[in-house]
């Protein structure tokens, strides 16, 4: 400070005259680092340095009170009033440097950025805008089709998490009290979990329906008759009627996802499955076959064709 008691802030922060809000920040947050009380305990030259540059950044990143300091000089804090000229911090109230810096950018309209876990809601002009969070959980088929517990470290604190049976992919949950948290004040936001399924070799799930491929032999297609078909509750027997096309669906009832009511429906596709290598009594077979064969599979299909 010269001795008219004129502090130029921006060598306070190590700055030119002209820095933008990023590079204040920046160098806020790397000469805080470096005098912070708990870096050099019982330094009282470091404590002071500290107070200086927390008092240079709450005038320099505050678009008003820059414009009358660089105005008005040594007397900008006369000139139109306000804050600033000296900042007084009690340490002991926090825990640790991380929760003391995003106080301090909260509260003079900094956007936090230390940290780990779910990503903190400061900024403004002296107050916070946003303390939820939100945060995105991939869940299993099976963890999404049965429920499942998932422990989830936010802000510190490790939470429990119950996932119901029967959620789906862009379900929400709230987890209220469970968001950010403002230094000082004790003011919790809440916790929003997205929740994302992954893909399932098997089944896929189309609204409340739960969907596979039902893989069958030409015989079965052809002749139908009583096969064994995966649910997710286990096997089960289902009646393949004969003639079945492609396309059409087998529908179990109450095999499928869970709901509010109960169970929706499982829906099996059927889909023809040729073996990779035929026999010479298979391929003997579908010679008489196609040999015997009432019908042509492509009758009318031609002329309809064209465009």
């Amino acid at each position: 400070m010269s001795a008219n008691g004129y502090r130029d802030y921006f060598k306070v922060l190590e700055l030119d005259r002209g820095a933008d809000a990023d590079a204040i920040k920046r160098s806020f947050r790397k000469l805080a680092r470096q005098y912070h009380p708990d870096v050099n305990p019982g330094d009282k030259d470091a404590e002071t340095r500290f107070k200086e540059i927390s008092e240079a950044y709450e005038v320099l990143s505050d678009p008003e009170k820059r414009r009358r300091y660089e105005q008005f000089g040594q007397y900008w804090n006369q000139m139109g009033g306000g804050g600033g000229g000296g900042t007084d911090v009690d340490f002991g109230r926090y825990g640790n440097f991380d929760d003391f810096i995003n106080d301090l950018l909260g509260r003079f309209g900094g956007g936090a950025g230390f940290g780990s876990g779910f990503p903190s809601g400061f900024g403004g002009r002296g107050g916070p805008v946003d303390l939820d969070a939100e945060a995105t959980i991939n869940l299993s088929l099976s963890e999404a089709f049965r429920g499942s517990e998932r422990t989830l470290s936010v802000n510190a604190e490790r939470v429990q998490v119950r996932i119901p049976a029967g959620v789906r992919s862009g379900s929400r949950l709230r987890l209220k009290g469970k968001g950010n948290l403002q230094p000082g004040t004790g003011r919790r936001g809440d916790l929003y979990l997205n929740l994302q399924i992954q893909p399932h070799p098997i089944w896929r799930l189309d609204g409340d329906q739960l969907r596979a491929d039902l893989p069958l032999s030409l015989d079965e297609l052809a002749l139908g008759g009583e096969v064994s078909v995966a649910t997710p509750d286990g096997e089960a027997s289902v009646q393949v009627p004969p003639g079945m096309s492609v396309g059409r669906s087998l529908r179990l009832k109450g095999k499928g996802w869970p709901l509010k009511e109960g169970r929706g429906d499982l829906l099996l596709s059927p889909v023809l499955r040729m073996p990779e290598n035929l026999s010479v009594r298979e391929r003997e077979l579908l010679e008489e076959l196609r040999r015997n064969r009432s019908s042509d599979p492509r009758q009318g299909w031609a002329s309809s064709a064209r465009l």
